[in-house]
């Protein structure tokens, strides 16, 4: 697990904000920070932040590993640059028919869907965010979502994180399948024919009676041994909902 705000916050914040970018030198390949960091989520889009350094980034654009430190400071600024980038990816659009319920479904499919393009980011601990300014708009148009709601700043920002962990979750099932189908070269459905007549000799139904019963539909509905992400995506967003909704009825008296 990597974490964001590791590296200089002076440093990091000026990079972020492009406050002192510098130019390319004559006679050198045209370096910038954009390119740069471009570079760094097309590795880590493709292999994962293991993957990610300062060198592997030069070799992709053809440079030597220590001119790219001219632009960015190291990996940790790097990587904060990378997240900030990605952020700035999700719609926005102004006027979305629904309420405020149809605005925070949008909101966590936004993000459900730059998880499963940009899966490493499941793997950097945000807890120091990076203060860039995509995530600063992102977090505000999030945050209008539910801001006529009535409820609490506190809880404005409660309701936001509690569907944005619902989605870290279940697209975290989605990357892992995707990532065992890819490595194994076997389909979920695939998986599940071959191990049915096993399962139909272990799973005893006088022994197990619920696990078999439930299991069993579960397996003849999506021919998986589980409800697939996301289906769990979908259901668990439109209960968190539910939630929010007694919440927003209480606070409306």
């Amino acid at each position: 697990m990597e974490h964001s705000g590791k590296g200089d916050p002076a440093r990091s914040l000026a990079l972020l904000w492009r406050t002192s970018e510098r130019t390319s030198r004559k006679g050198r390949p045209d370096l910038s920070v954009d390119r740069i960091v471009r570079a760094g989520i097309e590795i880590a889009d493709a292999e994962g932040l293991a993957a990610l350094s300062m060198r592997r980034v030069a070799e992709r654009l053809g440079v030597g590993t220590m001119s790219l430190y001219t632009y960015v400071p190291g990996k940790a600024e790097l990587l904060d640059v990378m997240l900030d980038t990605v952020y700035g990816e999700t719609a926005r659009p102004r006027d979305v028919a629904g309420g405020w319920r149809a605005r925070l479904t949008l909101v966590a499919r936004e993000n459900w869907e730059l998880c499963r393009r940009h899966p490493w980011t499941l793997q950097v601990d945000t807890g120091r965010p990076p203060l860039g300014p995509n995530l600063m708009a992102k977090y505000d148009y999030e945050l209008g979502a539910i801001a006529d709601t009535g409820l609490t700043e506190i809880e404005m920002d409660a309701v936001l994180s509690l569907v944005l962990g619902h989605v870290h979750s279940t697209v975290r099932g989605a990357v892992a399948a995707a990532r065992i189908e890819q490595d194994t070269g076997v389909s979920d459905e695939q998986w599940w024919q071959a191990h049915r007549p096993v399962f139909e000799k272990i799973f005893n139904p006088a022994r197990y009676p619920t696990a078999v019963r439930v299991g069993g539909a579960v397996g003849e509905t999506y021919q998986a041994a589980y409800v697939p992400p996301e289906q769990l995506f979908a259901f668990g967003l439109e209960r968190v909902l539910d939630g929010v909704e007694t919440l927003i009825a209480r606070r409306r008296g």
